[in-house]
């Protein structure tokens, strides 16, 4: 066995959700080892779908323009019969967003992690090891040691904290002996990506074909790419689903032979799943890990990247001793009921697509084609999950545990996120109180003159003199600077705010 690595958090999977956290927490001045078990990045589409949250985490760390890049913005979600009616529509997402941002955007996951592997190498704080396997990890009293499994044999690590970003069959889960929670979802779909020859023959927007006799899933992505998604019925095999002549069959209503070629085709069970515990001590749970969803809301990668998002700036401040460990509790307080938001959404998707009895979809039509909800009267614009109900916020005060937007400059070239910088903003008309722990933003900053009439305008909208935005870009509160950091000091401390 090689000697000990010493660090500050070891994080066991590399994908989007891991490197996303590694490079999140380099922010943070915190010293991360990345393992995964893999030699390369997987080279085969995954997940197909991002949201401007995501894109604003990615912005922080210095990759949301090589990302977007290589993505595609969206105009329309329709969910159609098996006629062609519109049934229901998620319009306006192409749209900017709160963040600036297209508020959803079609990828391609693994140029998405080749941009983030790129912004790593040039990370010091981050050593990312590849064909790293976690043998196993026990808690110590400083932390947790994890053991690993490597071409120049067992590797010990010794760390304060040990995140697992490694799936939806996550070891770390199953060694420390974390339970899932079934949301009573398990459906086996037929997943076929393409590469686009002609773009012109294929939908323009991205579909759910309600048809009791094959629910089917048309989407776009990006870097050139479509997807398919057929449901198998009962009795269909995954090993009859892969035959190139079944796929045959499934593609010919879709007239696009010779526009596409085959790139992956595999077999999946969609499920619905939440992680009853997301800390065991020093061990924490993220991305899939920590909770499974259906595809249809396309929110599971943007799910585990809110979860990097929300859980490294605690690390960050708990390992520089600025704040409590109970800080670290309210990860799961207040991560799982957004999670819970977003697979219940992808559940009501998916029960309305999944009808495979005649009767039964005929009167869901008939039911949905009354109340007039296809037609662009339904959901608009970006998807949002629920304010937080409890956690690290200042309970009672206007927009607590809210999102906070981010403007941009009328020229669309200097953003409110780049110009403030990291950490925790205290935002006041004038600057108000002044904390250490604190970025004092005052409206009349020369610096900040581009968006000086949209922050204004939000202090207006929710009645405040000044907001206190976490490292998140969620709201701790509103109301004068002096009580707000106050009340931030009390609630990273673990003391009642």
């Amino acid at each position: 066995m090689a000697g000990t690595i010493e660090t500050d958090v070891v994080i066991v999977g590399a994908g989007p959700v891991g490197t996303t956290l590694a490079l999140l927490l380099a922010r943070e001045s915190v010293r991360v080892i990345l393992a995964d078990k893999a030699a390369e990045i997987y080279p085969l589409p995954r997940a197909a779908h991002i949201d401007h949250e995501i894109v604003r985490v990615f912005q922080s760390v210095g990759a949301a323009e090589a990302i977007m890049a290589a993505s595609k913005a969206t105009t329309y979600y329709d969910f159609l019969t098996a006629s062609g009616e519109l049934l229901m529509r998620f319009g306006g997402v192409d749209q900017t967003s709160p963040s600036g941002w297209p508020a959803s955007n079609m990828i391609h996951q693994p140029s998405v992690e080749a941009v983030l592997r790129n912004v790593i190498a040039k990370t010091p704080a981050i050593r990312l090891q590849t064909e790293w396997t976690l043998t196993a990890q026990s808690g110590t009293d400083g932390g947790v040691v994890a053991l690993f499994d490597t071409p120049q044999g067992e590797q010990k690590v010794r760390a304060r904290f040990l995140v697992g970003c490694d799936g939806a069959r996550s070891t770390v889960r199953e060694q420390a002996g974390i339970e899932l929670e079934d949301l009573d979802f398990d459906e086996p779909w037929l997943v076929i990506d393409t590469l686009v020859r002609d773009p012109s023959r294929l939908p323009d927007r991205n579909l759910q074909i309600c048809d009791p006799k094959r629910p089917t899933t048309c989407v776009l992505m990006g870097s050139g790419r479509h997807r398919w998604e057929f449901m198998l019925k009962p009795g269909e095999t995954a090993e009859e689903a892969l035959d190139d002549g079944f796929i045959a069959e499934l593609m010919k209503p879709w007239k696009v032979d010779g526009a596409v070629t085959l790139e992956r085709k595999a077999v999946y069970r969609f499920h619905a799943l939440i992680a009853r515990q997301w800390r065991k001590g020093p061990v924490f749970l993220a991305g899939d890990a920590a909770h499974q969803t259906p595809p249809f809301a396309g929110q599971g990668l943007c799910a585990g990247v809110r979860d990097a998002a929300n859980l490294a700036w605690k690390l960050g401040m708990v390992l520089r001793g600025e704040a409590s460990d109970s800080l670290l509790d309210t990860y799961r307080t207040e991560r799982a009921p957004h999670v819970r938001a977003a697979i219940e959404l992808a559940l009501m998707m998916g029960r309305t697509v999944c009808i495979t009895d005649a009767a039964a979809a005929a009167a869901r039509d008939k039911a949905m084609l009354e109340r007039g909800v296809g037609g662009g009267s339904g959901s608009r614009g970006a998807l949002s999950g629920p304010p937080f109900a409890a956690g690290c916020i200042l309970a009672g005060s206007d927009a607590a545990g809210s999102y906070f937007p981010q403007p941009w400059s009328r020229d669309r070239t200097a953003r409110l996120d780049d110009v403030a910088g990291p950490g925790p903003w205290l935002i006041a008309r004038n600057g108000g109180a002044r904390s250490s722990s604190l970025a004092t933003v005052s409206l009349d900053d020369a610096r900040i003159a581009p968006f000086a009439a949209d922050l204004a305008r939000w202090l207006d909208q929710h009645g405040g003199d000044a907001v206190l935005v976490r490292p998140d870009r969620y709201v701790f509160g509103t109301g004068s600077a002096g009580a707000l950091s106050v009340a931030w000091s009390k609630a990273i401390a673990g003391a009642p705010a």
